[in-house]
Formats: structure tokens, sequence, C-alpha cells
């Protein structure tokens, strides 16, 4: 899906201001504990199933609607690795987004992975160790999934 109709109409009255929104990273592990990724089709990099999450959107439901609709894969959420805020970021059109990230440990239900949408070039399954370079805050989003450890947060 592209960029949600309240994010354009927010934009209309702010331009490219900074923008706060929400955002939900999945970690989605398969029945081989491969991960599923989706090659962006803005700048053609491999990065783990994101998006933003609706105005009052439970976050978690946000994530697994995201799966579906980038991927074609039905998930459930097995836990919350963590929340965090990032720096401000500077999108390709000029946007500026205080993003906060939600994190998700999921797990593979049905179907198969392949390009559901226009945000995608690509999609698939890769062994841990042949997950290409994620930026640090997906990079921490696996980590935290991988191990077995309370939800993180920064204080």
């Amino acid at each position: 899906m592209p960029t949600p109709e309240f994010v354009l109409t927010l934009r209309e009255k702010i331009g490219h201001d900074p923008l706060p929104l929400v955002g939900a990273i999945a970690v989605v592990f398969d029945a081989r504990d491969r991960v599923l990724m989706v090659r962006r089709a803005d700048d053609q990099q491999w990065t783990l199933v994101t998006g933003i999450i609706e105005p009052g959107e439970e976050p978690a439901v946000g994530a697994l609607r995201e799966i579906e609709e980038e991927t074609g894969v039905t998930a459930e959420v097995e836990r919350l690795l963590g929340v965090t805020a990032r720096d401000l970021a500077t999108l390709p059109n000029g946007d500026q987004v205080w993003w906060t990230s939600i994190l998700f440990r999921c797990r593979h239900v049905s179907g198969e992975a392949r390009v559901n949408d226009d945000e995608s070039i690509d999609a698939g399954w890769f062994e841990i160790a042949d997950i290409p370079k994620l930026p640090p805050h997906q990079a921490r989003a696996l980590a935290l999934a991988r191990a077995d450890e309370p939800a993180w947060f920064a204080i």
C-alpha cells in the first residue's frame, strides 16, 4: 500500500516538516527459522517487513497487516521485541519523520512469500547467515528476535 491517506492529509498541511509516526517492524520466521524479507522498490534494499500503524490500529494488528499486504504471508505475533525512538529521518521525497518503531517477533502461518504490492520488487526467506546488511534499527530487531530476552527499550 502506498503512503496512508492520513499521512497525505497531514502532509498537505505541514509540507515536509517533521511528523511523528509509529511504525511496526516484523521479524518473521518460518518453520526452518529463515527470516522473511522484502526488497524495497524505492531504494532496492532488502529489509525486514515494516510499515506505518494506522491511527487507532493496534500495533500487533498493524504488523500482521503489513506482512500480508507486502508479502502475501499470513503470520502470528509471538512476542513484543521492543519499542524504540529513532533519529529524525529525511525520506527520499524530502519528508521528515520522527519514527517510533514497535518491534515484533512473528511466525509464519501460511502463504508463499511473494511481491504483493507496489512497495517491493522481491520477497523471500533468508537463512540467518545470508541476510543482507540491515540498517541499525532493523539489525537490532533481528538480534532481539533471535535472543530469549525481555522486550527492549531505552531509559
